[in-house]
This record gives structure tokens, C-alpha cells and sequence, in this order.
């Protein structure tokens, strides 16, 4: 069960809280990569795993990613072994690692199973949508890797800056309802996020409400749970508003048009892995959010500077 953390309304008077300096604002290698390493050849899946690695200083170690790992930018010049859920041991094996680092849902199971068969070691890191979840990802991943002190001081400033997030969250007087829509190709209606996922998550974090409450996970919208959510913003990832034909594509789908977000037309698109991958850049993509879901506030704090060392 996915551990809940319910954070009060606000975000009027956000403390700036500057992050340690991370590795892709310090010094690479001839290849682009932060230049240290423990000798491990390491296929990262997972795109929240991917960024952590990037993080810790072992990129350079990385030879091989899976399909959703597309930050940062040197990850898409790496071998891709697939999706993360629909893993084969063939394309992974062909890289000859000696260590497979995934999200704990990567799969299937078999596979898994046959890499190891094959003398490798698979490490499975927690995928938790919450703050402390990101934490402990890191402090896992660093554990694995033996970058634990490094581990611990990137967590530590994420950890100060999404309790800065926490107390303005708190100060809000209104928090506006977001339904989260994610289209998984052409036709078909597009897929709702209800409690228990990602989508709740960075939603509650930027200080809004999930809309939809009626289920858990990601299923179909109808048009009666559409009137039902009511949601005064719909959030999209930017691949979904392509899917589904643009601003004007999404709202003219009838029970969408219909909600007080598409009367208003208050749409909200951003990257699919900044949004949703609760990685080492989900304080500043929760801050991106929050800029959106609350604009009058966040305008005098956020026009015209950026106060993070990482870069979203």
C-alpha cells in the first residue's frame, strides 16, 4: 500500500531552499559524465533510478537505460534494453552488466528471475509517490552503489526544500480540484488517476485535490464520473495533450468540455517524468505545479529567477 502523506493547503510564502550542488552542474568527463565510479556495469531502469544514478556521480558507470529514462540528456544516447514493465533478459544481457538497478515494478518477474540465473545482481529500489518515498529512494540507490554520504546529503537538501513546499502548502486558503488525464495512444477515452498513484501525489504536494476519489489507480473516464470530479484544472502530461489533439483535441471530448476546467479552459501540460518519475527534480516539479494550480501567489515569488541548482 502506497503510504499517503496529506499535506495541509498553501503555498503563499515559500522559503527559498537552495539545493547542494548536483553533479550535472559540476564537472564531467570526456564522455559527459561525472568522473568517479566503482568499477560496476550498471543497466539503470527506471527513469527515477536513471536521474539518481545521474545524481550520485555514477552515470559514467550506466551502459544501458530502459525507455523511460529520459533525463538527463546523456541517458538518450545510451543502448535502450525497453519498457520497464515488458523487460527481456536478451538486450540486457548483450550489455554484459554485473549490476541491473530497477524500479521495484519493473518486470515481469521471470525476467528478473532469468538475470539472475545469469549471475547478475538485480537490485529493486522502493517506488513510493510521496516525499519521504523520493528519500528513501535515494538513500537506497546510494546504498547500492556505495555513494551513501552523497545519498544522504542529496536527500537532506530535498528533504529541506519539500518541507519549505509542506509549510506554504499549509498557508493556502483554497486549494483548487485537478484531474489528472493520461491517453495511452489514439481513441479510447483517455485514463483518470484516482488515489494511490503518482499523478495524486504530485497533485497533493502542489497543493491541490485529486479529483477523482471513486477508485484507485488509472482507469477510464466516463462521463459520469467526469461531471462527478468536477475539477476546476485538468492536468495532462504533454505526450497525452499530443495524443489527444492539442488544448482544443482534449476539451472537445463532451464530458470534458462540460467540467468547470473546460469551461474555463484552465489546462495544465507538463513532462510525463518531471510530472510523475518522484526522483531527485520532484521538489521542482512541485513547485512548477504549484506555480500553475496557484498563480496570483506564486507570481511575486517566482517571476523572472530560478533558485534551484537543479535544473527541471
Amino acid at each position: 500500500m502506497i503510504r499517503r502523506h496529506v499535506l495541509a493547503a498553501g503555498l503563499l510564502f515559500l522559503p527559498l531552499v537552495l539545493l547542494p550542488a548536483l553533479p550535472w552542474a559540476g564537472t564531467l568527463d570526456a564522455s559527459g559524465s561525472p568522473a568517479h565510479g566503482n568499477g560496476e556495469r550498471i543497466v539503470s531502469v527506471g527513469g527515477a533510478v536513471t536521474e539518481i544514478i545521474y545524481a550520485l556521480g555514477m552515470f559514467h558507470r550506466v551502459v544501458a537505460v530502459d525507455s523511460t529514462s529520459r533525463f538527463p540528456e546523456a541517458a538518450r544516447s545510451k543502448p535502450d534494453v525497453g519498457y520497464m514493465r515488458r523487460l527481456a533478459a536478451e538486450p540486457i544481457l548483450a550489455m554484459e552488466p554485473s549490476l541491473v538497478l530497477a524500479v521495484a515494478d519493473a518486470g515481469p518477474p521471470a525476467v528478473l528471475d532469468q538475470l539472475r540465473e545469469a549471475g547478475l545482481r538485480v537490485e529493486l529500489i522502493p517506488d513510493d509517490p510521496s516525499p519521504r518515498g523520493v528519500l528513501d529512494k535515494i538513500e537506497k540507490v546510494g546504498a547500492v552503489l556505495g555513494r551513501a554520504d552523497a545519498a544522504r546529503a542529496l536527500a537532506a537538501g530535498l528533504g529541506a526544500r519539500f518541507a519549505a513546499l509542506n509549510r506554504a502548502v499549509a498557508a493556502l486558503p483554497s486549494r483548487p480540484r485537478v484531474l489528472f488525464l493520461l491517453s495511452i495512444g489514439q481513441g479510447g477515452a483517455p485514463l483518470a488517476s484516482g488515489r494511490d498513484t503518482a499523478a495524486a501525489g504530485i497533485i497533493e504536494l502542489a497543493g491541490g485535490i485529486n479529483a477523482v476519489d471513486a477508485f484507485e489507480g488509472y482507469k477510464p473516464l466516463s462521463p459520469e464520473a467526469a461531471v462527478a470530479a468536477a475539477p476546476d484544472i485538468i492536468l495532462v502530461t504533454r505526450r497525452s495533450l499530443d495524443l489527444l489533439g492539442g488544448v482544443e483535441g482534449l476539451l472537445g471530448i463532451p464530458e470534458i468540455g462540460l467540467t468547470p476546467a473546460g469551461r474555463t479552459r484552465r489546462v495544465v501540460a507538463m513532462d510525463g517524468l518531471l510530472l510523475l518519475g518522484f526522483g531527485p527534480r520532484t521538489a521542482a516539479a512541485a513547485e512548477r505545479l504549484a506555480r500553475r494550480l496557484h498563480p496570483a501567489p506564486w507570481q511575486s515569488l517566482y517571476d523572472g529567477s530560478s533558485h534551484s541548482s537543479m535544473k527541471p
